[in-house]
């Protein structure tokens, strides 16, 4: 479905990814880990053209698309859509209104028609009943969950997330993640998951690419993972403060 082949990119002559490689197939949950700053959420924006690649080529069912112009990536958007961390909802309008957005900018519905349809994927979500209220009323997992309602307007075949449960309490961090897991199985949808979230990493994944100086280090399942003898994948699994990660003079 997905494949990143050769990736660089670099700012201000920093490179922060040096050759990343990566394969995913189509239905699968694929978790991005590391450190931070190691190039996570640098690498899933090149997929949107949020960014553009330095060298490398990425490739979408099968066709290359790191060299298309900035009018071709609306058709991409429509079959690969991004939850930002922060959520991105818009204040002064409603839960549903928000929801309803794409369906008017490029589903070209009537207000009322996106409005329905907005109110059925807050019911997907479980939030069928604050469909009316303003994001400034939502709890952190809520306006998650409603960004995620949001994204799946227009059926696309691939959502990536970017630290999807970063700020949730562990109860509201599960439910996202079940939300996830049930986009794969049950809509045969394609994630990208950036996560530092442990739990939601081993209960959610698939397969998971550990992502380290520039490169992918590791790319295997939960159990795979899990079962490394490489003492910089067992540093971060494990969170010890020291091991070969160590920041020299931190």
């Amino acid at each position: 479905m997905i494949a990143l082949r050769g990736l660089h990119k670099a700012f201000g002559g920093r490179p922060v990814l040096a050759g990343v490689d990566l394969e995913v197939s189509r239905g699968e949950v694929l978790f991005v880990i590391g450190t931070s700053g190691v190039g996570k959420s640098v690498t899933i924006k090149h997929l949107v053209g949020l960014l553009r690649v330095d060298a490398g080529e990425i490739w979408l069912d099968g066709a290359r698309i790191d060299a298309l112009p900035e009018r071709a990536y609306a058709a991409i958007r429509r079959r690969v859509a991004m939850v930002f961390q922060s959520s991105t909802l818009f204040d002064s309008m409603t839960i549903a209104e928000n929801v309803a957005l794409p369906l008017r900018k490029h589903g070209r519905l009537r207000m009322a028609e996106a409005l329905a349809d907005a109110r059925r994927r807050l019911v997907e979500v479980g939030l069928g009943e604050f469909a009316d209220r303003w994001p400034a009323e939502l709890s952190d997992g809520m306006r998650k969950r409603a960004a995620i309602a949001r994204a799946l307007t227009l059926d696309p075949e691939v959502v990536l997330f970017d630290e999807p449960t970063t700020g949730l309490d562990p109860i509201n961090a599960r439910r996202v993640d079940r939300l996830i897991r049930a986009l794969a199985d049950e809509r045969g949808v394609t994630a990208i998951v950036v996560s530092h979230d442990l739990a939601s990493i081993f209960s959610t994944a698939d397969r998971i690419a550990f992502l380290y100086q520039g490169g992918v280090r590791m790319c295997g399942t939960p159990a795979e993972v899990q079962a490394s003898a490489d003492p910089v994948v067992q540093q971060f699994i494990t969170g010890r403060s020291s091991g070969p990660m160590e920041t020299p003079g931190f």
